[in-house]
């Protein structure tokens, strides 16, 4: 297998990546309950419930502890990004979202055909950071522990 093969056998990406989809496509349940209206293009926003950057960088860094142990280095560096990307998602975007919210109210009120229209969904609550970073381990771990690689998966299937 040539090593640029050998990256798409790579489990901990797979699994935190698929746990990252899912989130994804969990927003549009959670969004129907909240809205009663189906919005699939909301898989392509930032934002919502739940964070699927927190469960990226949390099935990354559960599935490194999984494959080089927990008392890695590598996974504790895997532990401080994961914990500057959760505070990021919940402090800084969050933040810039509530600065767009009021930068487009004063658009309106000074000029109310004005057609600036700033993104206010940017960051996520504590709570969707939470359900994010559980549901990362949640998927990578398990797929890791039962399935393995995706090439593991692919021959399952083709014999």
């Amino acid at each position: 297998m040539t090593k640029f093969l050998l990256f798409f056998d790579n489990s901990v990406f797979f699994w935190s990546l698929l746990a990252c989809l899912i989130a994804q496509f969990l927003k549009i349940i959670f969004n129907f309950f909240s809205t009663r209206e189906i919005k699939f293009g909301i898989i392509f926003e930032t934002g919502g419930m739940p964070s699927s950057h927190s469960a990226l960088i949390t099935g990354v860094t559960s599935g490194i502890g999984f494959e080089l142990g927990f008392d890695s280095p590598i996974f504790a560096l895997a532990i401080a990004v994961s914990l500057i990307v959760m505070y990021d998602a919940s402090g800084v975007r969050k933040s810039a979202g509530i600065q767009a919210s009021e930068i487009n109210k004063l658009s309106k009120k000074f000029d109310p055909k004005s057609e600036l229209d700033l993104k206010e969904t940017l960051g996520h609550t504590k709570f969707e950071v939470i359900v994010g970073s559980l549901l990362g381990p949640l998927i990578t771990l398990p797929g890791m522990f039962f399935i393995g690689s995706p090439f593991h998966i692919y021959n399952l299937i083709a014999n």
